[in-house]
């Protein structure tokens, strides 16, 4: 079973998976976002049963919880907690939320060592984004199993 990783924005929802093994993250997509965690999720769970069709099922979502610096919670963090909550409601998976503090930032910097066209870095960004949440949480998880 492969994991999936969500970065939660109101304006674009960056998607990524893992390889069947839960080793590697990929991106796979940044889609539409929305101010309605409920919406969002069944934008997030449409594009889980894509990802589906075409390879192995999912069996873990993890949704990317935004923190200050400090660790403190930000106006974001209980959006992507509702996201979660309606997830697991909905989706019959597991869903764990994972700090993703500098995802953003490490994105960007991963991103611009091989596109130059900033207009192409910013339409990927929150697949890459996602893709970072995913791998940190693939990291810290790989003896657990998940």
């Amino acid at each position: 079973m492969r994991v999936v990783a969500i970065d939660y924005g109101r304006r674009r929802i960056g998607v990524a998976v893992s390889d069947p093994t839960g080793t590697l993250a990929r991106p796979v997509e940044t889609i539409a976002g929305s101010d309605d965690p409920r919406t969002a999720a069944r934008t997030v769970l449409a594009a889980i049963a894509r990802l589906e069709r075409d390879d192995d099922p999912v069996g873990t979502i993890v949704v990317g919880l935004p923190r200050r610096l400090d660790g403190s919670a930000n106006e974001q963090t209980p959006l992507a907690e509702a996201l979660a909550a309606a997830l697991e409601q909905t989706g019959g998976r597991r869903v764990v939320l994972q700090d993703e503090r500098l995802t953003s930032h490490e994105a960007e910097m991963r991103l611009a060592e091989r596109q130059r066209d900033w207009r192409e870095r910013k339409r990927r960004l929150d697949a890459a984004a996602a893709a970072v949440i995913l791998q940190e949480f693939l990291d810290g998880n790989l003896s657990r199993g998940f």
